[in-house]
């Protein structure tokens, strides 16, 4: 009865034959005779090994049918499976009834059995791997204008990660006092913290109070009209996280709530070179408009390339290749995460995402770029930030102030999203309504107006999945392209009080 068969794979770098693929069977006949003798096994193994993971096709017939009997709890001795199994010809070629009672009596123990159902689940992976293998080689031989060698190598990409995570998904599925678990542990740490957030501080004391923080899995959105600083508060919120983890690593010890995140940030609009330029203007205090024309001033140089010294080692990681992929958009967040860790992730912005394939209409391929966005907030378990425009009917209503239905294709990003917020400036529409030089009485009105509306910003929480809605005013710096807390009105007030 000994079919023990070698486990197949090689270590010296040869290609493995898929005629000869990887499996133990010795170890399937232990495993499954270990469950058959004691029904305390199943409940130690059931999270690690799955019907498809077993080689032999009585073996893997026999584990399904476990598993169903188990789900129904009855008996899974060799005599109660084998009334089941008494018509499969597969069974009956090893010897039916007696092969059954052979594997229970060369069962090992309860405490032995995960290994087993490991070293299954170990070959599984490599025969997977090697059909991945030979999948991508196929696919690659023929040249097709529908897939490019770069979507091959996304599409490879993603299902290695599935394949890498198959295992823990499986291991972290648990009843509801696992996850009641977790939200306590993240709770005491809001409990705890002076800063009483939950998630990632964004770095803006006013933000926090409303979101407690960026929470893993969810998806945020970030939308406004243009010139309203959705750009300018993406980069800020990123370069904050990351600047606080850089601060949190190189001191000794540190408060929790401020050891802030690796960022990356996905820029399929503006250059990284551009994005880095606002971003140094923000902590040196030289206006992006002088820094544009080369109109410095000696010590605002200074001051501008002590910033950019002060910008290494921040984990802030910047992609800006346009025109991708959802998938493709996925596949660098996996391998950042894998090769240097990510906290968080930013996408700038929604609409210029190019879809996987081509659908009847745009609300449909919006649909999948928020339902890919969220699956991977998910999947990674950090917060995704994506950014959005709005619809020009803003332009058309007396109040300019954003609403949920202005939302492009707004059906499927307010579906989709946890937190929909919005960037709202009445100075820049005050601004345009600059009456004529010659009319003296307007123009004290336009001129108050402008004064009190000056440096105002609002963010305006349309939608909050975990909490309330309403609006968080920001300070805004036209001069740096910035955003800063109320109470912070200039560059120096913000680095006093620590915020830089």
């Amino acid at each position: 009865m000994n079919r023990e068969m070698p486990v197949g794979a090689s270590n010296s770098g040869e290609r493995v034959d898929s005629l000869d693929p990887p499996r133990n069977v010795h170890a399937e006949q232990a495993l499954l005779g270990a469950i058959m003798s004691e029904d305390k096994v199943f409940e130690n193994v059931a999270a690690i090994a799955r019907p498809e993971h077993f080689f032999d096709p009585v073996h893997r017939m026999i584990y399904d049918l476990i598993v169903k009997q188990v789900d129904r709890k009855r008996l899974v001795t060799p005599d109660a499976l084998m009334s089941y199994l008494h018509t499969e010809p597969g069974l009956a070629e090893l010897g039916g009834r007696e092969y059954l009672v052979t594997l229970a009596a060369s069962a090992v123990s309860v405490y032995e059995a995960p290994y087993y159902a490991r070293l299954i689940v170990e070959c599984a992976m490599r025969r997977t791997l090697i059909d991945l293998g030979e999948e991508v080689a196929c696919k690659a031989s023929r040249v097709s204008p529908d897939a490019t060698a770069q979507d091959l190598i996304s599409e490879a990409e993603q299902k290695l990660y599935h394949l890498a995570e198959d295992q823990r998904t499986e291991s972290e599925f648990g009843v509801l006092h696992a996850a009641a678990a977790k939200a306590i542990s993240a709770t005491e740490q809001a409990y705890r913290s002076e800063f009483a957030l939950s998630g990632l501080s964004t770095g803006f004391k006013e933000l926090d109070k409303w979101l407690g923080g960026l929470q893993n899995s969810d998806l945020l959105i970030l939308a406004g009209r243009p010139a309203m600083g959705k750009t300018a508060l993406a980069t800020n919120i990123a370069f904050r996280i990351a600047r606080a983890r850089k601060l949190y690593e190189h001191s000794e010890g540190g408060n929790a709530g401020e050891m802030g995140g690796i960022a990356g940030y996905i820029s399929l609009e503006m250059s990284s070179r551009q994005l880095a330029s606002r971003i140094l203007s923000e902590i040196s205090g030289v206006s992006t408009d002088k820094v544009r024309k080369g109109e410095m001033l000696p010590v605002e140089f200074h001051s501008y390339a002590s910033a950019a010294r002060e910008m290494e080692h921040v984990p802030l990681y910047i992609d800006d290749a346009p025109a991708l992929s959802i998938a493709q958009i996925a596949s660098k967040a996996r391998r950042l995460k894998r090769t240097s860790g990510l906290d968080v992730l930013f996408v700038d912005y929604l609409q210029l995402i190019r879809p996987t394939s081509s659908r009847d209409n745009r609300v449909n391929e919006v649909s999948e770029i928020t339902q890919g966005l969220k699956a991977l907030a998910k999947d990674l378990d950090i917060p995704v930030v994506a950014l959005s425009q709005l619809s020009r009917q803003v332009e058309n209503r007396p109040e300019k102030r954003p609403q949920l239905a202005d939302l492009r294709e707004s059906g499927s990003i307010e579906q989709d999203a946890d937190v929909v917020m919005f960037v709202y400036r009445e100075q820049y529409y005050v601004n345009q309504r600059k009456p004529a030089d010659d009319e003296t009485e307007k123009m004290a009105e336009w001129m108050n107006k402008m004064d009190n509306t000056r440096g105002k910003a609002e963010v305006i929480f349309g939608k909050q999945r975990h909490g309330p809605v309403g609006t968080a005013n920001l300070h805004f710096n036209a001069d740096l392209t910035s955003f800063g807390d109320p109470a912070f009105k200039t560059q120096s007030d913000a680095r006093e009080a620590g915020a830089y």
